[in-house]
């Protein structure tokens, strides 16, 4: 298992653990190695924090969509969208995963996906950007662009 593309590195929901998953048991429903709970529950019922280091494994190699809020706890707009998000996060807890990515924190992936306004909010799919909504927009909005994507 020397290639990146043999293993699948899963974050455990309840001890936030790293885990590798080889490509081929990720059907076998596999355990997390420090507190043994399910990595099968790959979206959490609440947003998770994302950093310049942990991206690839939380967005990028996901197996179901992800919804990725790049944001600062000094902006407002950023602050009135927070609590919708932990809303859609548990309704679609294990079918989209919502993680936050603070800008101030985080620069590399601010330049890489050319954030220039917060707050911004990507969809991906597969590991690729597939939109992206820029500004707090209501609820119905983010699920109406949700739905486009068959999210």
């Amino acid at each position: 298992m020397s290639g990146s593309t043999d293993t699948n590195i899963r974050v455990c929901a309840k001890c936030g653990a790293k885990n590798r998953v080889p490509a081929a048991r990720r059907g076998d429903h596999p355990r997390c190695g420090r507190c043994h709970a399910s990595l099968s529950a790959i979206a959490p019922a609440h947003p998770v924090a994302v950093t310049d280091q942990s991206f690839r494994a939380e967005v990028e190699q996901a197996d179901i969509p992800v919804l990725v809020d790049f944001w600062a706890p000094w902006c407002g707009p950023c602050r009135a969208v927070a609590p919708m998000l932990e809303q859609l996060a548990g309704e679609r807890a294990g079918r989209l995963k919502i993680a936050k990515v603070n800008v101030d924190e985080n620069p590399a992936l601010s330049a890489r996906f050319s954030v220039r306004s917060i707050p911004t909010l990507a969809i991906f799919r597969g590991g690729t950007l597939i939109d992206e909504i820029h500004g707090a927009v209501p609820k119905a909005t983010l699920e109406a662009r949700l739905a486009q994507h068959g999210v």
